[in-house]
């Protein structure tokens, strides 16, 4: 019986370990400055822009089909080219800073074929400073 047990154990830990390799393979994002960037102290009125910086650290080719913001203050450029494993790629963001008043924190919502963390359907980067007059 209990070579029966130990033999079922293994099975499944052989499973087990297949099933998570498994999900490993594709394309997968390494923001090289991380995913969120504060413009710290801006002035109100001209556009704020930076540019994220990924690197696919994947296995296979990483397409962004769609870069959302959550508000219509902000401006969105991504390359639309795949990026092969261990290229480099960028989504640049600018926000209309004269559509603000004070602290702002944006998120912004990336639809692509990469590997997301924590099972959420999309990846989420995100924007913070505080937008003032002078």
């Amino acid at each position: 019986m209990k070579k029966l047990i130990l033999t079922l154990l293994c099975v499944l830990t052989g499973f087990g370990a297949a099933v998570f390799a498994q999900t490993k393979d594709g394309p997968v994002f390494k923001f090289t400055n991380g995913e969120t960037f504060d413009f710290g102290k801006v002035k109100k009125g001209p556009v704020a822009e930076h540019t994220f910086e990924f690197i696919n650290t994947g296995n296979q080719p990483l397409m962004v089909m769609n870069v959302t913001p959550s508000c219509s203050c902000t401006n969105v450029d991504w390359d639309k080219k795949p990026i092969l494993p261990g290229q480099k790629g960028h989504i640049t963001l600018g926000v209309k800073t004269s559509e603000l008043t004070g602290v702002f924190n944006k998120s912004v919502y990336i639809q692509s074929n990469a590997i997301v963390p924590n099972g959420e359907k999309r990846y989420t980067i995100y924007l913070k400073g505080d937008a003032v007059s002078n």
